[in-house]
């Protein structure tokens, strides 16, 4: 059969795809692309048996529908330095045998059978499905992914929750030491659901999803997600168990709420922690009167900093708290906003760090554990 296409429209494809690849696979079929046609439209399938992310494209000929897989890694060498044309590949379906021509030259590749690689897993017609705005999702995904925890020993904390209830879809991440929960009121779900999307699907749909209002269908069963967009479809394996009960971690009664400028803290940080503890990155925050002195020291090396910032805290008393400076960071650089509210109740229970606005349809709350001071 032969298949004319772009050379650099299946490159783009094939690269948006790479990632779901394993370096080491189980499955040798699984080091390959499975190539798919179907009049004058290609699929080609990347999966690693956990994930499978299916992209499609199409041709400019092909004269025959037909499947069959190629090295991953083979046939994007082959492309990468071809320039923007059109290129033939020509395949034996007997000898699988591959020739790809094009303008200044031709390539001879080895092919694999389609025979052996794994059917996609389909979701099943009593799953529950809702359209959802790929921005949405996008920023879903966006502000909670980096809360993810690596711990395996508790698989359910790896993953992103997304929680449908009557009211809204809340996405939730936590690690035990900070957690994230945004809610989104555009999406209401009859009764209450959810699942835990793994980290690594996750993170594909990051770079795949677009910012735009355009649409994408969400379906999940107890075992199985799948998103679909005109570009893709994603279908993974759900991380299987109970997720913690979130809202019961997140102290309700906050009396003392502090403004201040994001991008002014950032930066604060990132100075004092220079001469803070590598090992622990501790820093102390101090609260009085329109005030934060920021410090941090690291008593090995005898370095130490200090920066004040001017802070809307007039009727609160003065507060001392300590935090790991380089998870205050991420979280600061996960919210989009001028001004943030840390809102405190004492040194030993952890913060609350908001928007000082928040976007309409939008709730966002991060919350940050405590460290022990010791100075």
């Amino acid at each position: 059969m032969k298949l004319k296409v772009s050379s650099a429209a299946l490159f783009g494809r094939l690269t948006s795809i790479n990632r779901v690849l394993n370096s080491k696979n189980s499955f040798p079929i699984l080091d390959c692309y499975l190539f798919q046609t179907e009049g004058q439209r290609l699929s080609i399938t990347a999966s690693d048996s956990e994930t499978t992310l299916i992209t499609g494209m199409d041709v400019i000929e092909c004269d025959q529908d037909a499947r069959f897989c190629i090295k991953a890694k083979t046939i994007q060498d082959s492309l990468k330095e071809i320039a923007d044309q059109p290129i033939v590949l020509d395949v034996n379906l007997d000898t699988m045998e591959i020739r790809g021509e094009y303008q200044n030259g031709v390539f001879n590749i080895v092919g694999e059978r389609a025979d052996e690689y794994p059917a996609t897993n389909l979701i099943a017609d009593d799953a529950r499905r809702f359209d959802i705005r790929q921005s949405m999702l996008l920023s879903g995904i966006n502000q909670t992914l980096f809360a993810t925890a690596d711990d395996e020993i508790r698989p359910v904390m790896t993953g992103i929750y997304f929680d449908f209830t009557p009211e809204n879809l809340v996405f939730v991440a936590t690690d035990g030491r900070k957690l994230v929960r945004k809610k989104d009121y555009s999406i209401t779900c009859a009764e209450q659901t959810g699942f835990i999307l793994p980290k690594k699907p996750a993170t594909l749909l990051k770079s795949l999803l677009q910012k735009s209002d355009d649409t994408a269908s969400l379906a999940f069963t107890d075992k199985m997600v799948q998103v679909q967009t005109p570009d893709f479809t994603l279908t993974c394996r759900l991380i299987d168990g109970r997720y913690p009960n979130y809202n019961s971690v997140i102290p309700q009664n906050n009396p003392y709420r502090v403004v201040v400028d994001r991008a002014a803290l950032i930066s604060t940080l990132k100075r004092v922690l220079v001469f803070s503890s590598q090992s622990s990155a501790l820093i102390k925050l101090a609260f009085k009167n329109n005030l934060l002195v920021v410090s941090g020291q690291d008593m090995d090396f005898s370095t130490s900093a200090e920066e004040k910032l001017m802070v809307e805290y007039d009727n609160g008393p003065e507060i001392n708290i300590g935090f790991k400076g380089t998870l205050l960071l991420d979280i600061l650089g996960n919210i989009d906003c001028p001004e943030v509210v840390i809102q405190l109740a004492d040194p030993g229970r952890a913060g609350l760090v908001t928007p000082a606005q928040q976007k309409e349809g939008e709730e966002i709350l991060m919350l940050l554990m405590p460290m022990m001071l010791n100075y």
